[in-house]
């Protein structure tokens, strides 16, 4: 069992107070909070280590290399990766896909197909749109059904020998439905399509093992993982990446210039261009420490209690619907009341102290299945409690009142 309360202490902003009220934080969606080590790690970087990264023969450079590759083999152990230069660094999970569509744009032509879901971060289908317009390739979608979950039948319709790669979010960010990523990853190698997996929402919610599911593609981002903002991961299988043309050009991820030619650096700095958020990427390695002391199947069953305990406490309230309802899912309520938009419901919760998200959530195709604006989200992390739901229920039963 987890000591909430201890791990609560390592979060300096949950004793802050927001409109006179204690902070109590849901939109673990979007960003979770820091830990103190993590805080720490960025500080210390700029107070005692700072220097660029693998360019220089000092010491602070060899010490600031050495902790920025620290993160890397910390990163390859805790997603199972194969080896360490499979682990490219991104500024998150968005610049990762466009990294892979923008590679893809020179590998596919006209008559290769894209496969995406209807229920995808904008983050995955803008980029795989402009794939398409550039390459002559197709997007095909998969569509949801009215729990949330993928059709997974209209999947098996849409895979041929077209298909040339599927790009899926693990964990929908908006329904909180846990998708059957190893059947499509099976079901899509078997007609030659590679696999890209968005794990934004799920790395700090469930375990991963890249070699075991069989992945070709896993992005994630720091800021999700009680991280940094401005760092992701790209994950490739070597022999993908080492195919994939480079997606920015400059410093670091050239091995010779000259006016005629360009060759470039082998795996991972062929993808790493310019100076990266050094400083971001050393503290990373904290937040997953933290996570991997915690054990990431800890983390899941606390947060799968919470996801109970608010489900059924939420359908206590009269006129309320939840979106995204299978049985498989992460700690994500989304919800609307009949009568009231949810930016309303938003806006008395922060009046008192409660952070949640409303809005489309990024996910506009997935609202309009639904026929709605937009939902109001509640999205739980590892510090959330319990007490802690019961007074954002009786916040969302103030709000209806008020607003009805």
């Amino acid at each position: 069992m987890l000591d909430v309360n201890k791990i609560r202490e390592q979060f300096p902003i949950l004793t802050r107070k927001v409109n006179e009220q204690k902070l109590i934080y849901f939109d673990n969606g979007s960003t979770t909070q820091k830990p103190q080590s993590v805080i720490d790690a960025i500080n210390n970087y700029y107070k005692n280590e700072n220097s660029n990264v693998h360019r220089g023969v000092h010491f602070l450079s060899g010490l600031a290399t050495d902790k920025f590759e620290e993160t890397r083999n910390t990163i390859q152990n805790f997603i199972g990766a194969k080896h360490s230069h499979e682990i490219i660094f991104t500024k998150g999970t968005t610049d990762s896909i466009n990294l892979i569509a923008n590679g893809y744009r020179s590998l596919l032509q006209k008559g290769d197909e894209i496969i995406i879901s209807e229920l995808e971060h904008h983050s995955n289908i803008v980029p795989w749109q402009m794939c398409c317009e550039i390459s002559g390739s197709t997007l095909k979608v998969i569509p949801i059904m009215d729990n949330g979950e993928l059709d997974m039948s209209e999947f098996y319709n849409l895979l041929s020998e077209n298909t040339k790669l599927v790009s899926i979010a693990h964990i929908s960010n908006a329904l909180g439905t846990l998708i059957p990523v190893e059947e499509i990853i099976e079901k899509s190698h078997k007609v030659g399509a590679k696999v890209l997996i968005d794990g934004a929402q799920a790395a700090s919610h469930i375990p991963l093992n890249m070699q075991d599911c069989d992945v070709d593609f896993y992005v994630f981002s720091a800021h999700k993982m009680y991280g940094p903002t401005g760092v992701g991961v790209l994950y490739g299988k070597e022999q993908l990446l080492n195919e994939l043309p480079p997606y920015q050009g400059g410093g670091e991820m050239i091995e010779y210039v000259n006016f005629e030619k360009t060759t470039y650096a082998d795996l991972p700095h062929k993808f790493e261009a310019g100076t990266p958020n050094i400083a971001g990427v050393v503290a990373f390695k904290n937040s997953i420490e933290f996570i991997a002391d915690l054990g990431v199947k800890n983390i899941a069953k606390h947060e799968e209690k919470l996801l109970q305990y608010a489900t059924s406490e939420i359908l206590k309230i009269e006129g309320v619907k939840i979106y995204g309802t299978s049985e498989k899912k992460s700690g994500i309520i989304s919800f609307n009341i009949d009568g009231l938009h949810p930016y309303d419901i938003g806006m008395i919760l922060d009046k008192l102290g409660i952070a949640i998200r409303t809005g489309h959530h990024c996910t506009q195709p997935a609202m309009i299945h639904y026929n709605i604006p937009g939902t109001a989200r509640i999205s739980v992390a590892v510090y959330n409690t319990i007490e802690e739901i019961d007074i954002c229920i009786s916040a969302i039963k103030k709000a209806k009142m008020m607003l009805s």
